[in-house]
């Protein structure tokens, strides 16, 4: 890893710590507990797991959120210790698996590939796969069988998921930079560089969102960015917060999650910042909303759904951004981001549970434990079954009773 890279890891991961502990030292004693589970609690909804495995070492202490993707009933993840694997999504049945560690993987004779340190989740379409590390490599896979197509090294780590539309794999790097690559070569098409990244920030990278010829993202300083998909020129950009503090960690304003789009509509929030609707086309604000995230949001219907940065379960209206609901229950256990399956809200915890709650009151409706490690990642729903993965790559598939 370059130099100026590792710089930067690790101060965005003190700041990591700092900021999503709400406290102002490193002293474990400063950190907020998560609030006990209720021990009396009765569900109200039935789960049941379909299945469990497993893949490498998961996340393991990189601080990235590694989720997996389905696509065409097929269920690809990977690790940051060079694992890569594809499962049926309804068996869980191992298809391939295929390990960067192992001697002649990859096309490479008989060098390990040391650099294979996966990051952000691998990106499917077609019969293409892409997957980015932490050490700035984009690799192009034949999501079939897992055989290498070509390689691509770029100048900063991976953390999010590279996007494939059409002929274009658009990739995000923890330097600010955003690359439009060849689908079938890894040849890079063309560079958009932030410029001035912030020094302080959250670790990771929202996932990219591209729609309608445009890449749309949420940015290091807390913007919201729109690209051309073909060139890479920026046509607009919002800002989510204003970065206002006494502190740089006060002024830590980061837009970590994901960009949702629905019509013309889009959504998106920062730490220290705002949610907000914006037009697509034009980038212009529709309405905004105090609220405070490291997370992605999930959108069902009429209602946006997201975890403020102590923890706590939220539903906005989509149309005016006015809350519906509030869940603290959950406060201080550090969810993932929140997806929704059927009628409920489904979230995993430092602890490594799994909680569902009812989109309509936000009241908890079901618990399940995967694991006794965090759920960093954001639940992934798909034909009415959730797919949840934790930091030690264990994964489970839950399907709801009547869903």
């Amino acid at each position: 890893m370059k130099p100026e890279m590792m710089k930067r890891v690790v101060l965005i991961t003190l700041v990591s710590l700092l900021g999503l502990a709400g406290c102002h030292s490193f002293k474990k004693e400063n950190m907020q507990p998560p609030t006990p589970l209720a021990k009396d609690f009765k569900p109200t909804v039935q789960v049941t797991r379909l299945w469990h495995a497993s893949v490498g070492d998961g996340a393991g202490r990189s601080g990235v959120r590694l989720r997996p993707t389905v696509v065409d009933g097929v269920l690809y993840a990977d690790s940051t210790d060079g694992k890569l694997a594809a499962f049926d999504a309804t068996t869980g049945k191992t298809l391939w698996s295929k390990s960067s560690r192992t001697h002649g993987w990859f096309g490479w004779g008989d060098k390990k590939r040391k650099d294979a340190t996966y990051a952000g989740g691998p990106s499917v379409s077609g019969d293409l796969l892409a997957v980015g590390t932490l050490d700035g490599h984009v690799y192009g896979v034949n999501a079939k069988d897992g055989s290498p197509r070509w390689e691509t090294e770029l100048d900063s780590e991976v953390l999010a998921s590279p996007v494939v539309d059409g002929d274009l794999v658009v990739v995000r790097t923890e330097d600010g930079r955003v690359y439009g690559l060849d689908a079938a070569t890894g040849k890079r098409n063309w560079i958009y560089d932030q410029g001035t990244v912030p020094l302080l920030s959250l670790r990771g990278n929202g996932a990219l969102l591209v729609a309608n010829g445009v890449v749309f993202f949420g940015s290091d300083d807390g913007k919201l960015v729109a690209l051309r998909a073909d060139n890479g020129t920026k046509l607009w950009e919002q800002k989510f917060s204003n970065g206002e503090g006494r502190t740089e960690i006060a002024r830590l304003d980061d837009a970590d999650g994901a960009i949702l789009l629905d019509g013309s509509t889009l959504y998106g929030a920062a730490y220290h910042g705002n949610l907000m609707a914006v037009d697509g086309p034009s980038g212009r604000p529709l309405w905004s909303h105090p609220f405070s995230t490291y997370t992605s949001l999930a959108l069902s219907g009429n209602t946006i759904f997201g975890v403020d940065d102590q923890g706590r379960v939220w539903a906005f209206d989509k149309a005016t951004g006015t809350d519906i609901w509030k869940n603290s229950a959950l406060k201080y256990r550090w969810l993932s981001g929140p997806s929704v399956q059927g009628n409920y809200v489904v979230v995993g915890d430092r602890e490594g549970y799994v909680h569902w709650l009812q989109t309509g009151d936000g009241a908890l409706a079901a618990r399940e434990r995967l694991s006794h490690k965090a759920i960093r990642a954001q639940p992934l729903v798909v034909d009415g079954i959730v797919y949840v993965v934790d930091v030690k790559g264990d994964i489970a598939a839950y399907r709801l009773a009547g869903h």
